[in-house]
């Protein structure tokens, strides 16, 4: 009972993850214009993302634009890109292979040592693509913070963290966390296997002792 409800948790919590990281993945909120000293234009926000970016006016007309290369890009956004990219399918395998490996799925040959493997495969995925998209977020944050208190940097030029690395970092915890509960549910049942396949040592009844006993004793008497 209490390792399906950790299935169904840890599940759930990849699958929100999961859905943060597609959403991270294409949202252009990454770095958001900064409002600062000359800067007052509060009528237009800039976005850039990973794939495009976008002017947005009077919180009424937005424009968006793709990048026209890679290479307009700077490089840790470049980074981010192929890193956003392998977090997305490290995250989308791990949530099949949990869905393979859940308790009610039925496996043709050693259920349980099968399904123990898949579970735990399924949790160490979780915990790579969290910690594959905690990099470039991190990156960027760390980037964006940088230039921010650089006074050679334009003020025109500086940013603000934008609300993608925010859910980002939300986003990876919850990968994170739901590889940790699949690695303790099969920790969890490694133990219970164990456990299980140990078998009672045998006593002797007392009732079977006196019988021995009486055999022997009678079969003494025949010799006397």
């Amino acid at each position: 009972m209490v390792g399906g409800a950790l299935q169904i948790a840890g599940l759930l919590i990849g699958g929100i993850g999961m859905i943060g990281t597609f959403a991270v993945t294409g949202m252009p909120q990454w770095r958001v214009s900064a409002f600062i000293e000359n800067n007052i234009i509060v009528f237009e926000t800039i976005w850039e993302g990973l794939w495009m970016h976008c002017i947005r006016q009077a919180n009424i007309r937005m424009q968006c634009k793709v990048y026209d290369s890679v290479l307009a890009l700077s490089p840790d956004l470049q980074a981010s890109r192929g890193l956003m990219c392998a977090g997305s399918v490290l995250s989308f395998l791990a949530f099949m292979v949990a869905i393979f490996g859940m308790k009610c799925t039925q496996c043709a040959q050693s259920p349980w040592q099968a399904k123990g493997y898949i579970i735990l495969t399924a949790g160490l995925l979780f915990i790579l693509s969290g910690a594959v998209e905690l990099i470039p977020v991190c990156w960027v944050a760390n980037t964006i913070i940088s230039d921010f208190y650089n006074p050679v940097v334009n003020v025109a030029q500086k940013r603000e963290l934008g609300e993608a690395l925010y859910l980002g970092w939300a986003a990876a915890f919850c990968l994170i966390a739901a590889g940790a509960i699949f690695c303790c549910f099969c920790r969890c049942c490694e133990k219970t296997r164990s456990y299980g396949y140990s078998a009672p040592a045998h006593y002797p009844t007392h009732s079977q002792h006196l019988h021995r006993k009486t055999e022997s004793s009678y079969s003494k008497s025949q010799y006397v």
